[in-house]
């Protein structure tokens, strides 16, 4: 059968992180890898940004990435709506599998053929040395000969058998990817950190949030008019400002334009990368409380990335707390601030300021220093310590853990 007619096998969704867990998923992220290559020969270094990850989001929560900057949350968002394409891994959205990376599949292709050639290179080499052995018997020479050529001939075999595997699972991955590119335009999108760099300076606030309903097909002027005028409604601007440009509005209200964008296509999740970032105090309430309602008012799911903890403490469900492209630990918004597992977690939270000048005599800052780890021999993992709560240990790490949990 030909590459062009041959069915290739349907990705089917992975079983749920929280065992027992009925809640509907809308995005599944599985063994995610982001690597970028830096430099240029033999200087070349692979920055591994984000590193193996996985995590579910359920429909209607608000999921939060928390972590210092360069940790990896804004590379996890822009890979999980296809801005980059993964090194490696899987996501699954609505049940389907909306991204894989292809480039560890090829490393695996190309580490199958280095150990092929280098399987068979022994294997000549042993045949040499028996044959020398079997001196001037003609017989002898020509039996070793079969047998080395059968065992030779059975590893080029095996490699190519695991070779037309991966090639298959490459062709579905981005078979996938293509099939669901139109669907995800409209089912998923972003609100961007930079409320002034994220629009186009060039284009009125009608031009901005009309491209989308644009790119999806829609062609009336009467129904983009009346769509733009009712989400710009929606976000706490007026259908006048649909014609001026983004340079004659404040940053809070440039970061509602933006807001209004990704929900002018009616999407059901929303990936907020720090959305208040660069603004001040007060706007940031008014953003924060803007996406309450309409997470509340049309059901959307929200991936929040953040790393002002104060703010994600009030507004999320769960939180992942990320370092250097791991996640490192993973609960809901209560227990983990109750119950901080991982260093990391815990000197995270050591830095948040309170506004209680007794409470902050007395604040001892937790250092975290990542050599007090011990992965030489016992590799880690995420583990459900509890139920709903993960931590990235190995197994002596992760006694100590449970020692710590309080009820």
């Amino acid at each position: 059968m030909s590459r062009k007619t041959r069915k290739l096998k349907k990705a089917t969704p992975p079983e749920p992180l929280q065992e027992g867990d009925n809640r509907e998923i809308v995005l599944s992220v599985r063994h995610l890898r982001q690597y970028f290559k830096s430099g240029f020969g033999r200087n070349k270094l692979v920055i591994p940004a984000v590193d193996d990850i996985n995590f579910d989001i359920y429909k209607g929560e608000v999921f939060s990435l928390v972590g210092e900057s360069g940790c990896g949350k804004t590379t996890t968002g822009r890979t999980i709506i296809k801005l980059y394409q993964p090194t490696g891994g899987e996501v699954f959205f609505l049940g389907k599998r909306i991204g894989g990376g292809p480039f560890e599949l090829k490393e695996k292709i190309r580490e199958a053929r280095r150990e092929t050639r280098h399987k068979v290179a022994e294997l000549r080499e042993k045949m040499n040395e028996d044959i020398k052995e079997a001196g001037d018997n003609a017989n002898r020479v020509e039996a070793i000969k079969k047998d080395y050529q059968k065992q030779m001939d059975a590893a080029v075999e095996e490699k190519q058998k695991i070779v037309d595997e991966l090639k298959e699972e490459i062709r579905a991955r981005k078979k996938d990817t293509a099939d669901e590119n139109y669907k995800l335009m409209k089912k998923m999108q972003m609100i961007f950190q930079d409320p002034i760099a994220s629009l186009n300076p060039r284009m009125t606030v009608k031009e901005i949030i009309a491209e989308g309903l644009r790119i999806g097909g829609e062609k009336k002027d009467k129904v983009i008019a009346q769509k733009v005028n009712e989400v710009l409604e929606t976000v706490g601007l007026l259908p006048e400002h649909a014609s001026r440009y983004p340079h004659e509005f404040s940053g809070g209200q440039r970061q509602r334009i933006g807001i209004a964008r990704a929900l002018v296509v009616s999407p059901n999740f929303i990936i907020a990368d720090e959305p208040i970032s660069a603004l001040d105090v007060s706007i940031q309430a008014q953003v924060i409380n803007l996406l309450n309602d309409l997470r509340d008012e049309f059901g959307i799911t929200i991936m929040f990335i953040a790393h002002d903890l104060s703010v994600v403490e009030y507004f999320s469900d769960r939180i992942g707390v990320m370092y250097y492209g791991k996640l490192v630990e993973l609960a809901p918004k209560d227990e983990l601030f109750k119950n901080p597992l991982h260093p990391y977690t815990r000197s995270l939270l050591s830095a948040v300021p309170l506004p209680d000048p007794n409470y902050e005599k007395g604040r001892k800052r937790v250092r975290y220093n990542p050599s007090m780890h011990n992965y030489e021999n016992d590799l880690p993992k995420l583990h459900e310590i509890k139920k709903n709560h993960f931590v990235y240990a190995n197994n002596a790490e992760l006694e100590e853990h449970k020692q710590r949990l309080k009820d």
